[in-house]
Parts: C-alpha cells; structure tokens; sequence
C-alpha cells in the first residue's frame, strides 16, 4: 500500500484538497479537487493528476449544508476510493498562527485552543480551518495532522515592518503586522527560482489576487514588506473587505452612528470590497459583465488600491525588477492586469498586449525594466510539502 498526504484549505465557502504519495522525490500528486458554493449550492470535483473526473456532485438545495457535513461526504469517499493509498496524514492551512506559531506543527488539543484565541483576528477563515482538523480528528482521532500557517512566510520580515505605531505595552502582547497568503507567495518563490533564477534574487512584487487579496514584496525570495497587517482586512480592496481604511471612520461608526463591535465587524469583513462598493457581486466576473456603473466604479476602486499598495512596497524594495500576478484575479484576468500595470508605468513597467490577453507566462515587453510574469499558485502542494518535510523529520528524529 502506497503512503500518502491529504493537504486541505478549508475556506469560508470552499475546500480545496489534494492527494500527494509519498517517495524519495518528494510529495507526487495523483488527485485532487474543491468543494465550493458552501452555503448556497455546494458542488464537488475531484480529478486525477491525468484530469480523469473522479467525482462530480452538486447539492440544488444545499443552502443549509455547512462545511462539517460536506467534510463527512469527502472523508467517505475517500475512504471509499483511496484503499490502495495508507494516508498517514493530513495537512491544513491555517490562516493565524500569532507571534507563537509560525512553523508546521503537529495538532493537539492544546495547539487548537491557543489557536481558538486568533479566529477573532481571522473570523472569515480561522474558524472553518479548525473545524476542519476537529471534523476530521472526529473521524479518525489516531490520524496525524499538521497545521500549517499562512503568517509564517512573513515572520522573518524586518522588525520595522512588523511594527505598529501602537503603544509598547500593546506591541509586547502581540500587537503587530503577521501578514497573510504566506503558503501562496512561499509557493510563488519557490516556482520562480525555477522559472526565473535571476529574477527570483531580485526585488519582486508578488501580488495574490483573489476574493482575498494581498501583496507581498519579496527579495532574494524573502518576504521584506506585505499589505496585510495585524488581521486579513488590511491592504487591498477584496471581495466583501474593504482593505485599508481610515481608523477613525470604525470609531464614528460606533460613537456616532451607534454600530455595535459585531456589526462593524460584518460591514468590514462581509458587506464591503468590491459587493459593497458595486451592489452587485463580490465575483470580479460578475462585475466585468455587469452594465452596472456602481460595478465599473468598484472595478476602478479596485484598480487604484492595488496600484496604491503597489507602489508602497516598491518603496518598502527601493525599487523593482519584477511583478508576479497569482490567484484567480491575478491569473486569469487580463483586463485587471493590464490596468495595474498601466498604473505602475512610472516604475518602468510595460506590458505587451497580446501576451497578456492570451495567458502567457510572461507578459512584459522586451523593452520593459520590469519582467511581468503570471505563476499559478499552489497552496496546496505548500502545504503538503510542509508535511511530508515534518515527517521526514521526526522519521529521522526517532532513528
């Protein structure tokens, strides 16, 4: 029976998964899939790594099925269909390790509770990442599981850019930029010293755009600077967070305006961005299509922060000698792209048109001072990776 890893990112309204086998090369993926629509109408495909569909199921009804139940439909299947596969473990995403956790580590009840504490800092993703592992311990209490934390990549920032202008005794409990997306631009380093040696010793921005989104300004492959802070609401605008905002309107909107802590919370975390700002969609794709003037307006907004957040950190690298666009915005929108880029062209970027359109890998003119590349994430290989190398570890720990 072949060994095997299972990798999970348990999201607000989707789980992506994979299956890696183990071997002297490394984690192999043979299959994986998502599960997304979690709170309307969920739906599940799973693929080989030849794109065999091995499964393909939609809930029409499934408004009310939370992410627990479906995690029970994916365990059974697997545990159905992976019997020539021994999965000795499981590795998660975590979003939030606080200034404790920054490096994988084994789950027990005593790392879940001290984890439980940051789920206010992280209310969209940390909770539905610990009811992942507590599902799956559920299932199978004597199966080994990994947590693996998004903030990690950022630790080794320097210390002025973890800083926050916040008195000292709040600084020494914990006060401070984490930083976020880590096993994305972890992910997007390692690939570019692949692709792009020379490049990946330099001074690149890497910018993960999705329903999410961050940036991270990376040299030699070490994150320097990044957009999100202290919690996931900072930097760019996203989906249904506003980013970076005015301290101040948060206490108008409880002195003076009478919200309740809970209530900014839900304005900040989940009716703004993009489907606050437009009144139509959190779904970038929604916006394109829409003839809405509120969803070019948001699309605009949308633009100028990434543009804005951009050229801070170019300033954070005292320059720039790369741009990588990654996530579901980042890889497959082309419009936003170009609009970014036309921003920065003060920064020496230029894109070439037809490369952009078409989805090629790199998508900078030959005249511009600054590559342009698009690099698929892979959190999920991240993160298997991270398991298989703490296995590896205690396999060699107890010998």
């Amino acid at each position: 029976m072949t060994r095997a890893i299972i990798s999970l990112n348990s999201g607000s309204s989707s789980i992506k998964f994979g299956l890696y086998t183990l071997g002297p090369d490394g984690p192999r993926h043979v299959a994986g899939g998502k599960l997304e629509g979690i709170g309307t109408s969920p739906r599940i495909l799973i693929r080989s790594d030849e794109g065999e569909v091995l499964l393909e199921k939609q809930w029409m009804d499934g408004a009310g099925l939370t992410h627990e139940p479906l995690l029970d439909e994916l365990y059974d299947w697997a545990a159905t269909h992976l019997n020539r596969h021994e999965v000795v473990a499981v590795g998660h995403r975590v979003v939030h390790g606080g200034s404790r956790f920054w490096t994988p580590q084994r789950v027990d009840a005593a790392l879940l509770g001290e984890l439980d504490a940051f789920c206010s800092l992280a209310p969209l993703h940390q909770p539905h990442n610990l009811a992942a592992i507590r599902e799956i311990a559920r299932k199978s209490p004597h199966l080994l599981q990994i947590a693996c934390f998004d903030t990690g990549f950022h630790h080794a920032m320097p210390a002025i850019a973890s800083h926050l202008a916040l008195p000292r005794t709040l600084s020494d409990r914990g006060f401070r930029r984490y930083g976020f997306h880590g096993l994305s631009y972890e992910y997007i380093a390692l690939r570019l010293r692949e692709l792009d040696p020379i490049l990946a010793q330099g001074r690149v921005l890497a910018a993960h755009l999705g329903n999410g989104a961050s940036m991270c300004a990376m040299r030699g492959g070490v994150s320097i600077d990044t957009t999100m802070g202290f919690t996931a609401l900072d930097g760019l605008m996203m989906g249904t967070r506003t980013g970076s905002i005015d301290p101040g309107v948060v206490v108008h909107l409880q002195l003076q305006e009478g919200f309740s802590a809970g209530e900014v919370e839900s304005l900040l975390y989940r009716q703004s961005g993009l489907l606050g700002v437009s009144g139509v969609s959190s779904d970038m794709r929604a916006l394109h299509a829409s003839a809405d003037p509120h969803a070019a307006e948001a699309i605009e907004l949308f633009v100028w922060s990434a543009a804005r957040q951009a050229s801070a950190l170019i300033g954070s690298l005292e320059g720039l000698d790369g741009i990588i666009f990654t996530a579901g915005i980042g890889e497959n929108d082309p419009i936003i792209r170009a609009a970014i880029c036309a921003r920065l062209a003060w920064a020496g970027v230029r894109l070439d048109e037809g490369a952009n359109v078409s989805g090629a890998d790199v998508i900078s003119r030959s005249d511009s001072d600054v590559t342009v590349r698009v690099i698929p994430t892979d959190e999920e290989r991240m993160i298997a990776m991270h398991t298989s190398n703490l296995l590896e570890h205690e396999q060699g720990t107890d010998s």
